[in-house]
């Protein structure tokens, strides 16, 4: 007879038991995980803490107030002890026999009778007395166990000889006690003692206790509970931060973390939002270079492979090919080395700075720029002074501008250096006599590969001269300011601390030198 039911040997049946078992450790991982993940959350770690130290708070707090407590049991029945001392010693110097109406010569045992007889004892309270070394009689006459006649601290009271107070630990708890040797005629005759047995107030201040921990329980219960509130809500900006992270791809960088009261947790979200700012415009400027980049290499690399295709067995258009190659390849070599001097700008030795003497160093500048075209080259003005920068980068740019200035203008048009030192800065700059720019323009001349339309530049490159000035400019920790009227010259000026590490000052950086 065939078995009809399920064969789990079968291949099929190993796959979906297979399955089955990958689909629960993953059940599994991911209940495991959730657990975890709510554990190390901050919400949840703020409230471990809170109760951590709620919990040490408290029992700090009970056990101060228990030892409290117990200090002023402690306080009160001495009082009682030293009270009922005083009474005693004012009734032997001063009290009369209420039999004879004489004092108490030397008739001990009315002298107890009648002190027992007008005292009544407070709660835990003992009178007891000792005459000739054996017990008299004592108030209240039932005792505990520790105070019976034939007890060893009764025993050993009977064989003081003078003023004792002290504590002792017994089977119903401390007892405090005042024991005062009774002379009279000189003689000792007996012994008065005061004991009190603190083993009702210590059962009271555990009550107390008791009581203050169940409240305390009740109502740390319910400040777990706000406090789980209270942090959710706290944390509730960290979670949005959260989330608009999350929502952030490359594609998307223009979302932003919402705006919430008023604190740390603002300024977080004002700094974070500044950062994705940041990010935002870097990663647009680096989408954009990369754009412009492979437009600027595309079109050389273009230019070379179609005459390349074109070659023949003509030496005269071999040596032309062979001249626009060459032409094409040295234009691409100083794209790439403007590219990586923008880069090295963001390094930190960009910069090699020394001292330079203003002077000597504008008149270098002067007689380098004369050597770039055929102009009415002028020095507006020499500084006297000193600066600490990079000679090698400051010409850099410097030099780009006179280069700049002299494509935008005509043989005879003239072209001016000069220099000025402040209090804090120095400036350098470079006007001309040319075209000028639109002022719908001169925002975005600093921006790599910026072309103006319409101009009559004479310059094949590729447009990244003024962003290595400003890029210089910004590493000497100054900027580049721009003067400019249509048909009527531009002007650009080169502001830098005179130390390397000042900063411009903002109402500084828009004066005239």
């Amino acid at each position: 007879m065939n078995d009809q039911g399920t064969d789990v040997t079968k291949p099929g049946n190993n796959l979906t038991s297979a399955k089955f078992d990958q689909n629960h450790e993953a059940s599994k991982t991911k209940r495991c995980w959730g657990w975890r993940h709510l554990f190390w959350e901050a919400r949840t770690r703020i409230l471990v803490w809170y109760v951590l130290l709620m919990v040490c708070f408290t029992a700090t707090s009970v056990g101060l107030i228990r030892q409290v407590l117990f200090k002023e049991v402690y306080k009160r029945i001495d009082g009682y002890l030293i009270q009922e001392m005083q009474e005693f010693q004012q009734l032997l110097q001063q009290g009369k026999n209420p039999f004879t109406g004489q004092p108490f010569d030397d008739d001990i045992t009315t002298l107890f009778d009648v002190f027992l007889s007008r005292n009544i004892p407070n709660d835990g309270e003992f009178l007891l007395t000792i005459v000739d070394g054996q017990f008299y009689k004592s108030s209240p006459k039932a005792l505990p166990a520790p105070l019976q006649p034939d007890s060893e601290l009764l025993k050993g009271w009977s064989n003081l000889t003078k003023s004792t107070k002290g504590q002792e630990e017994t089977s119903v708890g401390s007892i405090l006690y005042y024991v005062k040797p009774v002379e009279i005629g000189g003689e000792l005759r007996g012994l008065f003692i005061v004991a009190n047995s603190i083993a009702g107030e210590e059962e009271e201040i555990n009550e107390v206790i008791v009581v203050i921990i169940e409240v305390t329980l009740i109502v740390m219960v319910a400040a777990f509970v706000v406090a789980w509130i209270a942090a959710g809500r706290v944390l509730a900006p960290l979670r949005s931060i959260t989330e608009t992270a999350r929502s952030i791809s490359e594609t998307d960088l223009t979302q932003r973390i919402p705006l919430q009261g008023y604190g740390e947790m603002a300024e977080l979200t004002i700094t974070l939002n500044q950062m994705l700012d940041r990010v935002q415009r870097a990663f647009t400027s680096q989408r954009d270079f990369i754009n412009d980049a492979s437009h600027e290499l595309r079109t050389p690399i273009t230019i070379i492979r179609g005459h390349l295709e074109l070659w023949d067995d003509d030496p005269k258009a071999q040596q032309e090919t062979l001249e626009l190659v060459l032409d094409e390849l040295d234009r691409m070599n100083r794209f790439v080395n403007d590219l990586l001097l923008l880069a090295k700008a963001e390094w930190r030795d960009f910069l090699q700075v020394e001292i330079i003497d203003i002077d000597s160093f504008t008149e270098e500048l002067f007689a380098k720029a004369k050597a770039l075209a055929e102009r009415d080259w002028q020095l507006d003005a020499i500084a006297s002074g000193r600066i600490v920068a990079d000679r090698q980068r400051l010409t850099q740019a410097i030099m780009n501008l006179a280069e700049n200035a002299s494509q935008h203008t005509k043989p005879g048009e003239q072209i001016a250096l000069g220099s000025a030192i402040n209090r804090h800065y120095a400036c350098f700059w470079v006007r001309d006599t040319g075209d000028g720019i639109d002022p719908a323009n001169q925002k975005r001349i600093f921006e790599r590969f910026a072309r103006l339309p319409n101009s009559r530049r004479c310059s094949e490159g590729a447009g990244l001269g003024l962003s290595i000035v400003q890029a210089i400019a910004q590493a000497h920790r100054g900027q580049v300011k721009l003067k400019s009227r249509l048909g009527a010259g531009t002007q650009f000026t080169i502001v830098i601390p005179l130390e390397p590490k000042q900063d411009i000052l903002p109402d500084e950086s828009n004066s005239d030198c």
